[in-house]
């Protein structure tokens, strides 16, 4: 594990970071052209969700040459020795292969087949679930449309086809490659390279993780140093989800809450392997409440503005009871109630939950 910090006050920096690196004519250059320009189109908020039954997503660019690996990781990969991979979430998890392509079908009369399979990059292993493929024809239909021969989501599927010229489609999470392939009567191999590795994230304040549902990520490609403004390409990934991408380097934007505890974080990822990512938050939870006197019942109806000494608002609520998550500092809170207005300032300390009592006088 590395562990790195900066500031995360107003939502800039991050505080700390701990890495585990875990790890066709005319006509088909259409079909290429329009299964790449569906990117945009899949990187959504729920990108993270990359083990369902809709369509895959498309990468927003083409996929890198794989770099060497900088360093020690979980492999995707399936084990080399008896022993289980440790820690690798269910869709994940590689079983064992035999090296040696499955043997196949034997064709009807004109008909061939189309044996695929992935691997994660060049010298590296093979991919052994997960994999969407498709195949469709490399020609239009009347309406313009290019027609999906087959679907299969098997590792090293056999497909049979009648002899012609088509387009495969290979999808891993964000990671996908397209190519034309020519098929005849015989067995045609074809090899992908998916250079996708896995990105799981969580946070914790101090020593304790933030629960699912109260902390999301957004993943960016490239530094948060870079200049220019980019679209994430995942968005509301939850804690403790695997999402698949490109390997590269990345940043991460952690948010906790809705208020302004925000941790920004770079992080690199290899291919075939999973790279486990710890952001650590400094901040808490806060309990407002509006009370006629020291320990009473929260007063309803109230109109809640949390702000910095100098006066910028950060949030505002409304309710007997709002809970906010805040960074630690110095804030002052106002409360509104049937026409009157009262405040008090007040201290957040890291992992120091607590309730902020205004009274009303």
């Amino acid at each position: 594990m590395r562990h790195g910090r900066a500031d995360d006050r107003g939502g800039i920096f991050s505080r700390c970071v701990t890495r585990r690196i875990r790890a066709v004519g005319k006509s088909l250059a259409i079909l290429l052209a329009a299964l790449w320009l569906l990117a945009p189109l899949v990187l959504t908020p729920a990108a993270a969700q990359f083990f369902s039954d809709r369509p895959p997503p498309i990468p927003p660019a083409n996929v890198p040459e794989a770099p060497t690996p900088s360093g020690p990781a979980i492999s995707l990969a399936p084990p080399s020795g008896p022993a289980a991979t440790p820690g690798l979430p269910s869709p994940l998890v590689q079983p064992p292969v035999t090296t040696a392509a499955p043997p196949a079908p034997a064709p009807a009369p004109n008909q061939a087949v189309l044996a695929l399979s992935a691997r994660f990059g060049k010298d590296l292993p093979p991919v052994t679930g997960g994999v969407i493929w498709r195949v469709y024809s490399d020609k239009p239909d009347a309406t313009g449309a290019f027609h999906l021969v087959r679907e299969d989501r098997s590792a090293t599927p056999n497909i049979v086809l009648p002899p012609g010229g088509y387009v495969v489609h290979a999808a891993l999470g964000l990671v996908s490659a397209v190519r034309p392939v020519a098929v005849r009567n015989e067995t045609v191999r074809e090899q992908f390279d998916l250079p996708a590795g896995g990105l799981r994230i969580e946070g914790r304040v101090g020593a304790s993780k933030i629960p699912q549902g109260q902390i999301t990520f957004s993943i960016y490609k490239g530094s948060q140093f870079e200049v220019g403004e980019r679209a994430p390409i995942a968005q509301n990934v939850g804690s403790g989800d695997v999402v698949l991408i490109p390997e590269g380097t990345y940043y991460i934007i952690s948010n906790y809450g809705d208020a302004n505890s925000v941790v920004r974080s770079d992080i690199r990822v290899q291919a075939g392997k999973l790279t486990d990512v710890t952001v650590t938050h400094r901040a808490a939870v806060i309990t407002l409440k509006l009370v006629s006197e020291k320990g009473g019942e929260a007063l309803a109806n109230t109109a809640w503005s949390v702000i910095t000494p100098a006066g910028d608002v950060i949030k505002e609520y409304n309710g007997a009871f709002p809970r906010v998550v805040l960074s630690e500092g110095e804030y002052r809170v106002i409360a509104k109630n049937e026409g009157k207005m009262y405040e008090r300032p007040f201290n957040v300390s890291n992992g120091v939950d607590g309730e902020v009592e205004v009274i009303a006088r």
